[in-house]
C-alpha cells in the first residue's frame, strides 16, 4: 500500500464530483451540493484551492483554503475539512490540515482561521493540537 498523496483539484469530471458530493454530505447533510460547473469556477478562482488525499482505494478526503486581503491584512480560511468515514481513524485529517497550513505559509504573511461545530470533538482536538487558538467571538451567518 503507497502513502497517501494530496493534490490540489485541477480538474473537474463527473467521478470527482460525485466523490465531493458524498463527502460534503457526511459533512453536513444539509448542504448544498455544488454542480460540476460550480467547482469548475471554483478552482479557477486562484483565491480557492481545493485539496484532495488520495488513497489506493480512491479520494479518501478533501479540505478547502479561501483566502483574500482586507484592509486589515491578508486573511485565510480552512473550509469543508472531510474524511471519508470508511477512512477515520488513519490521521489523514490531520495530513490535510497540515498540508492546508503549508499551502497558507506560501501566502504568508496572513491570518489563517477557521470554524468547527463544538459537537466535532475529534476535529476542534485536532484543530488545538496543531496550533490554532480558539478566538472568542460570534459568528454570524446570512443565507442570501
Amino acid at each position: 500500500m503507497s502513502q497517501p498523496s494530496i493534490k490540489r483539484l485541477t480538474a473537474i469530471d463527473c467521478h470527482t464530483t460525485e466523490v465531493i458530493a458524498s463527502l460534503l454530505v457526511q459533512l453536513s447533510p444539509s448542504c448544498q451540493i455544488p454542480s460540476s460547473q460550480q467547482l469548475s469556477r471554483m478552482i479557477e478562482n486562484p483565491s480557492t484551492a481545493i485539496f484532495l488525499l488520495h488513497t489506493d482505494e480512491g479520494i479518501a478526503g478533501m479540505i478547502t483554503v479561501g483566502n483574500y486581503f482586507s484592509p486589515t491584512g491578508r486573511k485565510a480560511w480552512i473550509e469543508d475539512v472531510v474524511v471519508d468515514s470508511s477512512q477515520r481513524g488513519k490521521g489523514y485529517g490531520k495530513k490535510l490540515l497540515d498540508h492546508a497550513i503549508d499551502y497558507v505559509r506560501t501566502l504568508a504573511p496572513c491570518t489563517l482561521m477557521l470554524t468547527s461545530n463544538p459537537s466535532r470533538i475529534a476535529a476542534n482536538e485536532l484543530y488545538r493540537s496543531s496550533g490554532f487558538e480558539q478566538k472568542f467571538t460570534n459568528v454570524y451567518k446570512m443565507n442570501l
